[in-house]
């Protein structure tokens, strides 16, 4: 087991400042085994309510939480939604001595029911898989290929991880997604999704993936966003602003996951990877992944022009712009296409990350670095 002690700091944090905490992501991410290692050593109370007793302890949920103190801790509430009127009753007592730590898979419904429901009182941690800073970096090559959900990560070997990720998939179409407003049966989700895996690291073409699909523009693109609810996408938006040139305005998609990906690419194995025709989509939203999530800027875009110039990843910090190109190569080149983001954007600094192992400036602007080292990354 893999500790977390990111996440247990930002826990600690949104407890001591707000009455309730919502622990939101997808299924299977780790959230009950980060609730149960944050409440070891607290005076806590934990319902499972997927547990039948617990549902029955519930059944006057006023009643027995309003007695509790300390923290108390819901997992899966979304199975009963009701919970969320009596959460925002029972914080708004000028009695209460709980603080509340409600578990849920993010889906438009739990998000909805939280926003409306209790506005103002509760205070959002998205918790994903490992990542980098987590594993490791000697450990970067199974992660990209067997992707962060702890389960599959840590299997014995990697026909293990695909046997569970095979699992999850059929699960997540089966019971998660009937469930998020996708009315299609799974047969049919599963053809989108593999559809999306070919996407993957390529700018949205709802017209395209609608036509083959025998969907409306409209309808993919809800659907689309329901994936990216459930954290199961990234869509990474488009930065655009008076250039004089004509720039792409639709978002790239990406698999949050490359694990997911790589089971619905039936890519089992380093070696089947290595020789795959996505391949070097597959590193690229791997990368911009864990650079996402270690260096959490605040906002984040990607930059292409029709002319073929394009940067894939563009964030600010401090006021101040800054871009990561990703390549999948060894030696990789400075090309007119980066010098030219880095004039036309007015970037601060450019780094390109690939699969090496040292640091290496080659511009004033320009510095070759290797995705082992990405924790170390620190914007100027």
């Amino acid at each position: 087991m893999l500790t977390r002690p990111y996440y247990l700091e930002k826990l600690s944090t949104a407890i001591r400042r707000s009455p309730i905490t919502a622990l939101l992501g997808p299924r299977q991410c780790g959230k009950t085994t980060l609730a149960r290692q944050f409440s070891q050593d607290k005076q806590a109370v934990i319902f499972d309510l997927e547990s039948f007793p617990d549902q029955r302890r519930l059944q006057n949920p006023e009643l027995v939480l309003g007695r509790l103190e300390g923290l108390v801790v819901l997992d899966e509430i979304q199975i009963i939604p009701e919970l969320f009127q009596v959460l925002r009753v029972l914080v708004d007592r000028t009695d209460n001595k709980a603080r509340y730590l409600i578990l849920g898979s993010a889906s438009p419904a739990i998000l909805k029911s939280v926003s409306e429901t209790l506005a103002g009182r509760v205070e959002f941690v998205e918790l994903a898989g490992f990542d980098l800073a987590e594993s490791g970096a000697a450990a970067w090559e199974t992660l990209w290929l067997r992707g962060g959900f702890p389960r599959a990560f840590l299997s014995d070997s990697d026909d293990d991880s695909l046997n569970w990720r095979e699992g999850f998939i059929r699960t997540f179409l089966e019971r998660d997604i009937p469930q998020s407003g996708i009315s299609l049966p799974p047969a049919a989700i599963r053809r989108f999704w593999t559809m999306l895996a070919h996407y993957h690291g390529q700018t949205w073409n709802a017209a395209e993936l609608a036509r083959s699909m025998g969907l409306t523009d409209k309808t993919a693109r809800s659907y689309l966003d329901i994936l990216t609810g459930t954290f199961m996408m990234r869509q990474l938006q488009p930065w655009f602003e008076n250039l004089g040139k004509r720039q792409v305005k639709a978002p790239k998609v990406y698999f949050r996951d490359t694990g997911l990906l790589h089971a619905l690419l039936d890519i089992p194995d380093k070696h089947s990877l290595y020789g795959h025709p996505k391949v070097g989509a597959s590193w690229e939203g791997f990368v911009l992944e864990q650079v996402l999530r270690i260096l959490n800027p605040s906002q984040a875009y990607f930059w292409a022009t029709h002319s073929g110039a394009e940067l894939d990843l563009v964030f600010l910090r401090g006021g101040k712009r800054y871009g990561i190109e990703v390549k999948f190569s060894e030696a990789p080149r400075v090309t007119a296409s980066m010098r030219t983001a880095v004039s036309n954007l007015g970037l601060e600094h450019l780094w390109v990350v690939y699969p090496g192992e040292h640091i290496s400036p080659v511009d004033e602007k320009i510095t070759l670095w290797p995705l082992k080292k990405i924790t170390e990354l620190t914007p100027l």
